[in-house]
């Protein structure tokens, strides 16, 4: 066995690392237990991913965290399975992210960029991972932001789910003002009718995930969580937001938000155990970007925030456990992407990916089983058609904002702080032969129509006056 596949397997205290001969034990008692549990009849796993909106990477405290964070549920994700440290999303605003997620393919391939791309709606040309669990059997629902289309066509019930919960987009929604809004896509909905509910929003979600686990408890089911929280706008309970006093309001909102998800997320998870469901459960957390400027969110040690293809606009807090497959309590320290998440199912699921398209994302269940030696992606590209882009290849990244380029080394500077761009020409050149290539097979981008604004961020960098010319 390889030096680098007994590193991967480490408790989350770092405390300690499994020896080379505990490494082949744990391994081969995933191995047994994936041979005894096929990927067909009533073994087939139910599927749970769940998507935090906006969240700091250090602000989960199984990741290095400040001494204000907890978040006890959400760790026993982690406590049960695999916590990626360099897990990283398709874009650094969320709408693109849900588009590569539930394809499992870069979302420049069907011209889907930036958060405003959703007001054209995701192809209907393309296949969701709904649709691929559909077929096999599987119970679907969506709970929470869609961001992927506002008209009928587009609508969670047409993209594979048979349930769903939430708000159409954009990219925010007030927590507690649940009532119909003047436009439809900003109201709540159950399946395909406008509703008026009431409470805060995020609890509501929580709720809707138990219950879904209830009614479905008896078939295999897959079951889509989509927070917006902790996006803004910051609200939460008085009561809650008491319970902090870091002396910043702002944080101290942010925390009560982070509290009421982490709570929803806890509820979950013990549904799942009360049911006898959680042992063959596949459950991915992850956020759908870097944390953002204005929801006082905390990204440690990376540079920058969402909104930026450097580490803090793009690297998040990545989640994955099964643990009928997957050894607990372990550390995986290769790069991977929110992509992977459609191939890893299908393969958990023993469905065929459609043969008639290009999947970007990678089964990770190999990997994550001892069964294949990294690297998982020898390339990962951003572009949000914006003058940011990025490159990723090996320990190089490149960075290129608006043609100022730069190198950076992430073994070595994973804060991005030392520019090698000067020592390194050679390298800078491949890498950027390497993104045009990619660039060029990519579609042009699909256009918000006539008269939509092209801003559906409240956060999003305010533009200067010279680049509001331009653009007009």
């Amino acid at each position: 066995m390889s030096t680098t596949l007994v590193n991967r397997f480490r408790h989350l205290s770092g405390a300690r690392i499994f020896s080379r001969r505990e490494a082949l034990r744990a391994l081969a008692g995933v191995s047994g237990v994936a041979t005894a549990r096929g990927a067909s009849g009533s073994d087939r796993p139910n599927i749970v991913v769940i998507v935090s909106d906006d969240h700091g990477y250090a602000d989960v405290s199984c990741y290095d965290h400040p001494k204000e964070i907890s978040t006890p549920n959400i760790d026993r994700i982690a406590r049960s399975g695999v916590r990626f440290t360099q897990g990283y999303v398709s874009a650094y605003v969320c709408a693109p992210t849900r588009a590569a997620l539930m394809t499992g393919r870069y979302q420049q391939r069907f011209g889907f960029y930036t958060a405003s791309d959703s007001r054209a709606g995701m192809p209907l040309t393309e296949i969701t991972i709904a649709d691929i669990l559909r077929k096999q059997g599987y119970a679907t629902g969506a709970f929470g932001k869609w961001h992927l289309g506002l008209e009928m066509p587009y609508h969670p019930l047409k993209r594979g789910f048979d349930e769903f919960y939430g708000f159409l987009g954009h990219g925010g929604h007030d927590y507690f003002d649940l009532k119909p809004q003047s436009e439809d896509y900003r109201s709540i909905w159950r399946n395909d009718k406008v509703i008026e509910d009431t409470g805060y929003l995020t609890d509501n979600l929580g709720r809707e995930a138990v219950n879904f686990v209830r009614k479905h408890r008896t078939r295999p089911f897959f079951l889509y969580l989509a927070f917006n929280a902790v996006h803004f706008p910051l609200q939460a309970p008085e009561e809650t937001i008491r319970k902090f006093d870091t002396g910043k309001r702002n944080r101290d909102i942010y925390l009560a938000m982070l509290y009421h998800e982490d709570r929803a997320v806890g509820q979950l998870l013990d549904e799942l155990e009360k049911s006898g469901l959680a042992r063959n459960t596949l459950l991915f957390f992850l956020s759908d970007n870097g944390g953002a400027r204005n929801n006082a969110s905390n990204n440690g040690v990376l540079r920058d925030y969402k909104h930026s293809v450097y580490e803090g606009g793009i690297r998040v807090p990545f989640l994955v456990s099964w643990p009928a497959r997957l050894a607990p309590n372990t550390v995986f320290r290769e790069p991977i992407i929110c992509m992977d998440i459609l191939p890893t199912v299908a393969a958990a699921v023993g469905a065929q990916l459609p043969s008639d398209r290009t999947y970007d994302g990678k089964d990770l269940l190999p990997y994550l089983t001892g069964k294949a030696s990294p690297p998982i992606h020898d390339w990962l590209f951003w572009d949000g058609d914006e003058g940011r882009r990025a490159v990723r290849h090996g320990r190089w990244k490149l960075v290129d904002n608006n043609g100022k380029i730069e190198l950076f080394d992430l073994e070595a500077d994973v804060g991005e702080k030392n520019d090698l761009s000067a020592k390194h020409p050679d390298i800078v050149q491949r890498l950027r032969a390497g993104l045009e290539d990619w660039r060029k097979k990519n579609a042009p981008r699909i256009r918000p129509k006539p008269g939509a604004p092209d801003e559906d961020e409240l956060d999003r960098p305010r533009q200067s006056k010279k680049e509001l010319r331009k653009k007009k």
